[in-house]
């Protein structure tokens, strides 16, 4: 990866070294800030980078939350308004309105999970595979890539996360945007850092770490068997089963306790009035259950590459579990 060639010039971006005369952000941020009890540290910032309006409460809400609490700023960017949406009750949208009111029920998650920033990139959401809105000129899948990436570029070097995090290749199901929204995310993560790349959007800087979202594939299991205890109909759970719903479960490299935020979590679903239609799952498990779900989460370490077997217990700390 071009403007970041080995772990030692990470460490050393990390703590503020020069190479080849370019200085991080700790050479400037910290400059005089060195007293009796040394330096003070940089305030840890993760970056999420989805699709639609939705996507950060439904996947990794409880996440957000957790560090947010922890006082990481945390600074979400949703490149479309998710215009290709359900709407559950005539009552709250229109299709002309959709996306204004989607704008805002996003506001309103953030709110409650502790987002400090939240970015709309303003692209047509796509629509699912095989739709009409998939034609859209202003889609997000019809985006010229150059484009998103650069625009993508220019909020990372001004954000500075320690951490981005955004949807696995599959984008869970599938999704068209999730997928594109993939790429391009995992595009910028590595042109952020080299100087030569997009200079008309700021200096560079190379993010520590890029995680996926990674649902395994036994948490899905677990939730249809759920349902059928329950009488719910989960044809459709068991299609997505079939066509590789869910991430491998011996490649999830973190699991994450958010049970200190699921309340958090919960209110913040539940933001997404407009998307709680009748085949939404929440709808259909209790919720003490459904709450014990929503209190795992799951990641996938995209770069650096892990180890085999390589857990975390944390998105930022070099903490690792051996898992033999």
């Amino acid at each position: 990866m071009q403007g970041f060639r080995t772990v030692i010039e990470l460490t050393d971006q990390l703590w503020g070294v020069k190479h080849n005369g370019t200085c991080y952000e700790l050479c400037s941020t910290l400059k005089g800030q060195r007293g009796k009890r040394g330096i003070m540290a940089r305030k840890r910032t993760l970056l999420a980078v989805f699709a639609h309006p939705d996507d950060e409460s439904f996947g990794i809400g409880g996440t957000l939350a957790h560090y947010a609490r922890q006082g990481v700023r945390v600074v979400l960017v949703c490149a479309t308004n998710g215009e290709a949406g359900e709407i559950a009750d005539p009552s709250l949208a229109t299709r002309e309105t959709l996306a204004q009111v989607r704008q805002a029920e996003l506001r309103c998650a953030a709110r409650q999970l502790g987002i400090a920033e939240v970015i709309f990139l303003g692209y047509r959401d796509s629509g699912m595979k095989g739709s009409p809105d998939n034609q859209h000129p202003h889609a997000l899948i019809n985006a010229p890539a150059e484009e998103v990436v650069s625009r993508l570029v220019g909020i990372i070097r001004r954000v500075r996360p320690d951490v981005v995090i955004t949807f696995e290749p599959n984008g869970g199901y599938g999704h068209p945007d999730h997928m594109t929204i993939h790429r391009h995310t995992v595009a910028a993560f590595h042109a952020a850092g080299d100087p030569d790349r997009y200079p008309e959007q700021g200096a560079p800087w190379q993010p520590a770490r890029l995680f996926y979202t990674a649902i395994p594939r036994s948490v899905f299991r677990e939730i249809r068997q759920r349902l059928q205890e329950m009488g719910v109909d989960t044809r459709d759970i068991e299609e997505r089963e079939r066509a590789g719903l869910g991430w491998p479960d011996e490649q999830v490299n973190v699991v994450l306790d958010v049970s200190d935020s699921v309340e958090a979590k919960w209110r913040a679903i539940h933001c997404h009035r407009t998307q709680l239609g009748p085949k939404s799952i929440f709808l259909h498990i209790p919720e003490d259950v459904a709450r014990t779900i929503l209190a795992r989460e799951y990641f996938a370490l995209a770069y650096p590459p892990p180890a085999p077997g390589e857990r975390k217990y944390d998105l930022f700390e070099n903490g690792t579990v051996s898992l033999g």
